[in-house]
């Protein structure tokens, strides 16, 4: 039995975690990780407190081993969510694209285990005066909305470990069992992996945006709208009409007008993969078919263990 302090003190199996991503991390997916012995995540960036709320109750339902919901703070509602949160007893929280601060301290005082999602050294420093548990250390590979510091994986895992004396998981550019070995011999005790998991029978996304995800090859994603918030995305029709705004010097508020509302629904949720947003990380080009979460989880651990034991040459 694989043991450390990440599955000690999230009473889980593997220390895989699968990451809240927008339009793909529902109730289904979450109790699927969870039951396969990884940390299932609720993603609530794309949730309404009610439908928050629906979700929250149907994963605990649907398992009865832990998972968490992830908070990006950068939404209005968020208060409204913490709401639901509290009333439905859940015991781990990952709050990402904002100030840890904020609400982590009325989290812990409820007894919640708290992560923070960092892009940096500095950042996770933060996150840990602030009284998280642990942090996630996500690299500039990772799909979704990115840091600013344009960080890879491979650089910040050692830089946040060095810095925090709590436990780091890494994310951003993972989906295989070797990647998993090597976050780990970097100092890091678990992995979060995203894109990996859109592309499984459980996630809510559209089937057209997994098949989009299997498709994808190297360099058909990018970091954009970095005046905004940065984010990456597979590039289609929606980023031309982006890369056509930047030639023509587009200000911040023409930007805000064309990424208008509901783009991430459009193209993830909904299945418009020319004028929708394809928010998924650079790992995609890796990806190669759409499975259950039970098999995602048993492959990567597999490797992870075949190629941890496998003496050097």
């Amino acid at each position: 039995m694989f043991s450390n302090r990440i599955t000690q003190l999230f009473n889980i199996e593997y220390p895989i975690f699968q990451a809240g991503m927008v339009w793909a991390a529902g109730w289904r997916l979450a109790s699927a990780v969870s039951n396969a012995g990884g940390l299932g995540i609720l993603g609530a960036g794309s949730m309404s407190p009610g439908v928050l709320e629906e979700h929250i109750q149907k994963c605990s339902v649907a398992t009865i081993k832990p998972f968490g919901v992830n908070l990006p703070l950068l939404y209005s509602g968020v208060e409204e969510q913490i709401e639901i949160i509290l009333r439905n007893n859940v015991k781990i929280v990952v709050t990402s694209a904002g100030n840890p601060a904020t609400f982590t301290k009325l989290l812990k005082q409820h007894g919640i285990k708290v992560m923070h999602v960092v892009s940096s050294s500095r950042f996770a420093v933060k996150a840990e005066l602030e009284g998280c548990d642990a942090v996630i250390a996500e690299g500039f590979e990772a799909g979704g909305h990115n840091g600013r510091e344009e960080t890879t994986t491979m650089v910040l895992i050692p830089l946040v470990c060095k810095s925090v004396q709590i436990p780091v998981v890494a994310a951003g550019g993972i989906a295989t069992g070797r990647q998993m070995l090597a976050c780990m011999i970097l100092g890091a005790e678990g992995v979060q992996m995203g894109s990996r998991f859109v592309a499984s029978d459980e996630a809510s996304s559209h089937p057209g945006f997994k098949n989009a995800v299997v498709q994808a090859k190297e360099g058909d994603t990018v970091v954009t709208l970095k005046e905004l918030t940065p984010v990456r995305m597979i590039k289609n029709n929606f980023y031309n009409e982006i890369k056509k705004a930047y030639l023509e010097h587009a200000g911040i508020e023409q930007l805000q007008e064309l990424l208008g509302k509901g783009r991430a629904r459009e193209g993830m949720f909904e299945g418009n993969l020319n004028n929708g947003e394809l928010e998924i990380g650079e790992v995609s080009a890796m990806i190669n078919d759409i499975k259950p979460a039970k098999e995602i989880i048993r492959d990567i651990w597999l490797e992870f263990n075949k190629v941890l034991n496998k003496p050097l040459k």
